[in-house]
């Protein structure tokens, strides 16, 4: 796996970090779990997700 050469695995622990804090963010009616799924399947839940709070 090229994520294992270099700084690959850093750069994308950072990543996973990113995308788990911003689904805690997102305070929904859903567990993290269900949140991470909608956000795949439904591409508006992942625009709430990402969209700046209001």
């Amino acid at each position: 796996s090229r994520l294992r050469k270099g700084h690959g695995a850093h750069n994308m622990a950072i990543v996973r970090h990113f995308a788990l804090n911003a689904v805690r963010l997102a305070k929904g009616k859903h567990s993290i779990k269900t949140t991470r799924k909608l956000a795949g399947w439904d591409p508006n839940e992942l625009a709430r997700i990402l969209s700046p709070a209001r």
